[in-house]
């Protein structure tokens, strides 16, 4: 077996990991050495700004559905088991893994070996093991990447074995399609074949942590988070296509990152070390920091518009899919924090991408309702971010990310509960999504009103306006906001149709309160009644 790289000793080598017999090993290539891998391989392009284009096949997005947890009895009594967290059982994954194994003989590999988790308390050191160069260089730019030093005493405490050419057999393997991704908490693997997507690898690390952390006391969220001048410190919760990157990279304040972080008794830290930025219609005015950074060499454009005769990307192309991304390190961002690290949140904001356009832009929260809104975590999956969505829908996603909970949704509801009473956070719902009617009909937010809505809550000028009561959820919803129009505010006004808003309202309302029921039995009184108004 052939070995590229630049660490001279590797205290734990692929024969651990059941890989034998393989042709070449690059280990913990650096950016320039992954580009001419990739390049060498055709596995991509040179952009004209030096990103490195690529594209993932019929797959431009995760597949939840082809998700499964090994049932085994060191995790098996505390996984949330479900149309979420699929059992699989030992033999059968194992099976799989043993030709998944046999495959890689006489194959080409990448070894990546980094870290997640900035907190160096709650800190894991993991490895991507990829059959693509620039797989490897995704890893490498969305995990913390270790030092030299680190890299010689390395050793993962999980591993992520990434095959997107080897394909599960649904028959034999009981799998719903070739495409699978397995958790294996007993053997500390993640196993992932028969889609090219990255996100999958990002979002799986991520679930690991989901599972691991909240046991240790640490609220694991699905948010961006940034620090302001005063060292106030704002948490965005939010699915894909949210906001949460774009309203988090704001050059007034310090970005602590964009999409996975923990809330420990310390404070707020970053998973990551890069980030994952849609960037479909983004443009240098509005978003001009993760603008710059899809402009930078070492940035990975998946499904990107891209002329080859000229080397120019298009950003507004949408031609391969609505969910075009872009994956950089996080310094790439002027005002990313080094240490990705911050203290105890101030407020904590939870977007939506309202489709039916009734809830307001901006509202609020009592710790109840936080709750209550965590547990529901209402938005529209938006296109392209899932396969088989090709326009808004409404969705419950529990925790503002339920295809990343592995542990029972209370659990997360209860520590949030926990840190927002004993730090003093507030919270609030800020509604990214439609207004004036619902998709198809009304408009979507216009971004530069909702950043004013964010900077009058992280400024505290909201703490001065009156609030008015809004009846279907019962939502405190501010009647003045700077630089937003007062009609914008209550979202009934945007309407020209008022009966139709009321049907509307009354009919997400009830689908609140009818998602909420397989809550009801674990958590309190108070947040069973924080809920919709409206019978």
């Amino acid at each position: 077996m052939q070995t590229v790289s630049p660490v001279a000793t590797r205290r734990y080598g692929l024969e651990n990991h059941g890989i034998h017999n393989v042709d070449v090993v690059h280990w913990n290539l650096a950016t320039p050495q992954l580009y001419e891998e990739a390049i060498r391989r055709r596995e991509g392009r040179i952009a004209s700004f030096g990103q490195l284009v690529v594209r993932t096949g019929q797959y431009t997005g995760r597949s939840p559905k082809d998700k499964y947890v090994v049932r085994e009895p060191s995790s098996e009594a505390n996984i949330w088991w479900g149309s979420v967290n699929q059992p699989m059982e030992p033999e059968r994954a194992q099976a799989l893994r043993a030709r998944m194994l046999s495959y890689l003989e006489g194959k080409e590999l990448y070894v990546q070996d980094c870290f997640v988790g900035a907190d160096p308390e709650f800190r894991m050191p993991v490895r991507l093991i990829s059959e693509y160069a620039w797989h490897s260089l995704f890893g490498r730019n969305m995990f913390i990447r270790a030092t030299k030093e680190q890299l010689a005493e390395h050793v993962p405490e999980f591993t992520v074995i990434y095959v997107p050419n080897f394909s599960a057999i649904p028959k034999q393997d009981r799998t719903r399609s070739e495409v699978f991704i397995i958790l294996d908490f007993a053997n500390k693997q993640l196993l992932i074949g028969g889609t090219q997507y990255a996100g999958e690898m990002k979002k799986s690390v991520f679930t690991v942590l989901n599972y691991l952390l909240p046991l240790r006391g640490v609220l694991s969220m699905h948010s961006s988070a940034n620090i302001g001048p005063k060292g106030d410190v704002a948490v965005f919760f939010g699915l894909s296509g949210t906001g949460k990157t774009t309203l988090s990279a704001e050059s007034s304040r310090t970005l602590i990152g964009d999409d996975e972080h923990g809330w420990s008794d310390r404070g707020v830290f970053n998973y990551e070390g890069g980030c994952y930025a849609k960037t479909i219609n983004l443009s240098r005015e509005a978003e001009p920091d993760i603008y710059a950074a899809s402009h930078r060499f070492g940035t990975v454009l998946e499904n990107v518009g891209f002329d080859s005769a000229t080397g120019e990307v298009d950003l507004d192309d949408d031609s391969l899919t609505e969910n075009t991304r872009s994956a950089y390190p996080i310094d790439y961002i002027r005002n990313a924090s080094p240490d990705g690290m911050g203290g105890h949140p101030q407020n904590v904001i939870m977007l939506t991408a309202d489709a039916s356009g009734v809830l307001p832009p901006i509202a609020r929260l009592s710790r109840e309702q936080a709750i209550y809104h965590f547990l529901s975590g209402y938005t529209s999956k938006l296109a392209g971010t899932e396969r088989g969505v090709t326009e808004p829908s409404a969705t419950f996603s529990t925790c503002f990310g339920a295809p990343f909970v592995p542990l029972p949704p209370a659990t997360y509801g209860k520590l949030l509960g926990e840190k927002l009473t004993r730090h003093k956070t507030d919270a609030w719902i800020i509604n990214t999504g439609w207004s004036g009617g619902p998709y198809g009909v009304g408009q979507r937010m216009r971004i530069v009103h909702t950043r004013a809505m964010v900077h009058a809550i992280l400024n505290g000028t909201l703490r001065d306006v009156p609030f008015e009561t809004e009846p279907n959820f019962g939502l405190a919803i501010p009647t003045a906001c700077p630089d937003v129009p007062q009609e914008v505010l209550n979202p009934r006004d945007t309407w020209a149709d008022k009966e139709a808003y009321d049907r509307e309202a009354r009919k997400l309302a009830g689908e609140f309160k009818e998602n909420f029921r397989e809550f009801e039995d674990s958590v309190s009184p108070e947040v069973r009644a924080a809920g919709p108004h409206t019978r």
